[in-house]
């Protein structure tokens, strides 16, 4: 079976079934795809603010086991409360705007842009987890962003405000996946994740009356289908990282691409013009060569940790 036992979520990687965690991953990206779809076509009618309520009300009642005590689940018990609140807003805080961008730019676009995520990590690694980062990463990541300025083509007719909605979104969400690792081994990921949606339902019922549009019923079903979608995408891909090395997943998750250039051309006919393609390729490029060159630096490390000691 995939889902493994409770106490495993502590873990935060694990390499045992690195199969079982690419097959995650590539579940997780159909998941997230149609999520990411269904928030574009709600657009249409609901301001983001309501949508990304929806989708956060969904996500906390599915981590309602995980809240209530008594229950096998119960996991609220933690001791960085203030980063785990840090963490939730910084996800709500991406979602919503990446909902926002959703509304005036094509579903690949947007998510084309945000994948540069994993490249703003490595900034940002530097500042909060005093990480020392090479020429070789600095000139990935250099090159992923030259990727999403190809997309996005500030100085021209192309280039909007919307276009800075993804770019956000993903250094919100490069800032949720600093404080993830920040916890890394020390809170259980069910207490991240139950954190998380209880952060965002809060934040967005606080804020979702100033917007109120009066949703109808096929609103709703589409609104509880983007709820459902993006929360499974999320669970499934921390499931993932606890079969597979993250530096191997990432070589898959950027299948997520295609699947949403396939439902944006199904769904509202967008055709993925000559510059998001390229734009993409400099990104995927860029995050494949970080995520080759992580996996053979830690080979390296785990090799001289398993040389027996010279005796002098």
């Amino acid at each position: 079976m995939f889902f493994p036992k409770r106490a495993d979520w502590r873990s935060p990687t694990r390499a045992d079934h690195p199969f079982k965690g690419i097959a995650l991953i590539l579940l997780s990206t159909i998941f997230l795809g149609t999520s990411e779809v269904t928030a574009k076509y709600l657009s249409a009618t609901l301001p983001s603010i309501e949508i990304t309520w929806m989708r956060f009300v969904v996500f906390a009642l599915m981590m309602l086991p995980a809240m209530l005590p008594g229950t096998p689940l119960f996991a609220l018990k933690t001791e960085r409360l203030t980063m785990q609140l840090l963490r939730g807003s910084a996800l709500l805080s991406s979602a919503l705007l990446f909902i926002s961008g959703l509304g005036y730019l094509p579903v690949a676009v947007a998510s084309a842009a945000s994948f540069v995520s994993p490249l703003l990590v490595t900034a940002l690694s530097i500042i909060f987890l005093s990480e020392a980062v090479g020429v070789s990463r600095w000139l990935a990541t250099a090159f992923g962003l030259v990727g999403v300025l190809i997309i996005l083509r500030p100085g021209t007719s192309a280039f909007g405000a919307a276009a800075l909605f993804p770019i956000g979104s993903a250094l919100c969400l490069a800032f949720t996946l600093i404080t993830t690792r920040l916890m890394s081994g020390r809170e259980h990921l069910l207490t991240t994740m139950a954190y998380s949606s209880l952060a965002g339902v809060s934040i967005t019922t606080a804020l979702v009356p100033i917007v109120w549009v009066t949703p109808s019923c096929s609103d709703i079903l589409l609104g509880v289908l983007a709820g459902v979608t993006w929360t499974a995408g999320q669970c499934i891909l921390v499931l993932a990282c606890l079969y597979a090395e993250a530096s191997v997943l990432a070589q898959f998750s950027y299948t997520q691409l295609a699947w949403v250039s396939f439902l944006g051309f199904l769904v509202f006919g967008e055709v993925p013009d000559i510059w998001t393609i390229t734009g993409a390729a400099c990104i995927v490029g860029s995050g494949l060569y970080t995520a080759r060159r992580e996996r053979v630096r830690r080979s390296q490390v785990l090799a001289t940790a398993a040389q027996p000691p010279s005796n002098v």
